[in-house]
């Protein structure tokens, strides 16, 4: 007997010390649990609430408060999983002498008899080996778990931690992926197909094997009902439910140049943008970001139909923005015809030679020191010469003819690089160089050349200084980011940067002049039908670039085309021809959109009008009415603003 006992109090100890080593190795592991944290994607939103995409880094998990979990989701589970959860502590010791009993039978591990307190201990700190070893840590995590947390919480950390297959981590992934819906707006049929995947993800995927996915929900369908949770009718009615699956992509990216410019800005400022479950919310509407690549694609597939065998489709490219321009909201921006075949953001990362559509910003300096829309400039040929290397430069004019003295409207409608030329000439270099570094132009060469917009910019910044015309006279900053939310609730807003360049009236006569270059001048491509429009072409040497710079009462639309390694696009694909039409596409997908847009321009107080030669033309103090008898003899009435 004394041998018996010795050998009792041997095993005990020997069983408590093996207890004790094993609890020493996991019980930092309770800790995961206990103050869970884990990795969650960030969302990112259109102005709308639209999803934009999901941003993760290795798993797709949203979070789900446990009283975002409707009281069925939860029934669900404890009745599939484990029907005396709120009873146990969490091991239910006589589902472990069943599981046994039926392992010995089959002299192999068959039924692991797991609540769901160890289910969630298995699949956040464990492996999901069957050996007794693991199953012993399983048991002791399980019984420290429930000591530290609620049962509340235990199912909060389960429904948000597990896998429920096709890569959604957490159940309200699982909600938002397989059946676009929230968990409260879930039907009994769908939330059994999901509590019912966790047992083998892979296999109950209902994308994967729809027909297994819905006789496993049948089953929790019934376990509800034999347990008396569900009534007959909502139980047969549920069995005969069978539930819109999508199969989406993990991302959900519908507009890939923007989620890409947006995780390069946010993760220069959240080390954890990928991980933290930010909402990330921008001014940009998905239904014309989607209008932007068609316009696009239009202007690129037309080069092709008029140059079948001498275009190059692998350098071909282009790029569209759209702003809001008086929030400077980025509303579109598209930086390529095909993202899948190119991920370079022309939009963003290209600096490429605004040509002409860089005019308006010397004729608005001209304005603004006095010159008025009627004042002669002259369009005639010079040579230049270069002081410090006394090279000579003879430019021309795109129709290669002279003009003599045209008025300042009319050299720019009809995009006249002598008369540009001139009248920078005469507006003194220095001086116009420090008022366009000023306004904030970067990296201009100091030269006659710059009047031909002979410098690098991106369509996306030369958007914001684009601004200040539909704008009258104030530039903003293009916003891409309206919004940050971390997953505590608090906000980060950010605002567009706005600066005066000139006065509203002023800026109101270079309105007028870019209306009337869509009306009969280089941009009448970019006519719109109800709406008024205003714009410059822009075409370089060679026809290298082709730009449109347009906009509305209300929006604003860059367009750029050329080859990726700057060579010559073919002949005549000049701005007006090749980006005027999608400006048109886009505008006019635009008021089907947004129907109550302003559609025309109103002058601002100060802006005077007089017919002169049965065209409108208008004067502010700053820009008079010239006082020369030609003048004068065709006035024809007028009004004042």
């Amino acid at each position: 007997m004394k041998y018996l006992i010795t050998i009792f109090f041997t095993g005990v100890f020997v069983v408590t010390a093996g207890m004790i080593y094993l609890y020493s190795q996991v019980r930092f592991d309770a800790y995961k649990i206990i103050d869970y944290n884990p990795k969650l994607s960030t969302q990112i939103y259109d102005r709308n609430g639209d999803l934009v995409a999901n941003i993760f880094e290795k798993h797709h998990r949203l979070y789900a408060t446990y009283d975002e979990i409707p009281a069925r989701v939860i029934e669900a589970l404890v009745a599939i999983e484990d029907t005396s959860f709120f009873e146990h502590n969490g091991v239910n010791f006589e589902a472990i002498f069943r599981a046994i009993i039926k392992d010995i039978k089959a002299m192999k591990l068959v039924e692991g008899a797991s609540t769901i307190t160890q289910q969630l201990v298995k699949n956040t700190v464990l492996t999901r080996e069957k050996k007794i070893i693991r199953k012993l840590k399983e048991l002791l995590l399980a019984f420290k778990i429930e000591n530290e947390l609620t049962k509340e919480e235990i199912l909060e950390r389960y429904f948000n931690h597990v896998y429920f297959g096709h890569g959604y981590y957490g159940i309200k992934t699982a909600a938002l992926g397989y059946f676009h819906k929230n968990l409260d707006a879930l039907t009994l049929k769908e939330v059994s197909i999901l509590v019912g995947l966790p047992k083998a993800p892979s296999s109950y995927d209902p994308t994967r094997n729809f027909d297994l996915s819905l006789s496993r929900a049948n089953r929790v369908l019934y376990r509800m009902h034999a347990l008396g949770w569900i009534g007959e009718q909502e139980y047969r009615d549920s069995l005969a439910e069978q539930p819109m699956v999508y199969d989406d992509t993990l991302t959900k990216n519908r507009a890939p140049y923007i989620v890409d410019e947006v995780i390069k800005r946010a993760s220069r400022e959240y080390d954890d943008f990928r991980t933290g479950g930010y909402e990330i919310h921008l001014g940009i509407d998905l239904r014309l970001q989607e209008l932007a690549r068609e316009s696009l694609k239009l202007g690129y597939d037309e080069i092709f139909k008029r140059h079948p065998n001498d275009s190059n489709s692998s350098i071909l490219n282009g790029a569209l923005v759209s702003l809001d321009s008086k929030s400077g909201d980025i509303l579109a921006m598209v930086g390529g015809v095909d993202y899948k075949k190119s991920h370079f953001n022309r939009a963003v990362q290209s600096k490429r030679q605004p040509g002409s559509s860089f005019k308006p910003f010397i004729y608005q300096k001209a304005l603004d020191v006095g010159y008025s829309t009627m004042s002669e400039i002259p369009d005639i040929s010079r040579v230049y010469t270069d002081k410090k290397t006394d090279e000579r430069w003879k430019p021309k004019n795109y129709e290669e003819n002279f003009e003599g003295l045209l008025t300042l409207k009319e050299a720019l409608v009809h995009s006249r690089n002598l008369a540009t030329i001139n009248l920078m000439n005469a507006l003194g270099m220095d001086s116009v160089y420090k008022e366009l570094k000023k306004d904030g132009f970067r990296d201009i060469p100091y030269d006659l050349s710059l009047s031909l917009g002979s410098f690098g910019i991106s369509p996306l910044d030369f958007s914001g200084f684009y601004s200040m015309f539909p704008n009258y006279g104030i530039k903003v900053e293009p916003i891409l980011i309206k919004k940050i939310v971390n997953r505590f609730g608090d906000e980060t807003i950010y605002e567009s940067e706005k600066t005066r360049v000139t006065t509203p009236e002023q800026a109101f006569l270079m309105v007028d002049i870019l209306r009337t270059t869509v009306e009969r001048g280089t941009g009448r491509r970019a006519r719109v039908a109800g709406i008024e429009t205003a714009g410059k072409t822009g075409t370089t040497n060679k026809n290298i670039d082709a730009w449109f710079c347009g906009f509305t009462p209300e929006i604003e639309v860059l367009v750029w085309y050329g080859n990726d390694d700057n060579s010559p696009m073919q002949k005549y694909e000049t701005g007006g021809r090749v980006a005027g039409p999608a400006f048109a596409n886009f505008v006019k997908g635009y008021i089907d959109i947004y129907p109550q847009t302003k559609r025309k321009f109103t002058p601002p107080k100060g802006v005077t009008m007089r017919k002169i030669k049965g065209r409108r033309e208008y004067f502010t103090k700053t820009s008079p009415l010239p006082k020369t008898n030609s003048l004068k003899e065709n006035e024809s009435g007028g009004m004042l603003f």
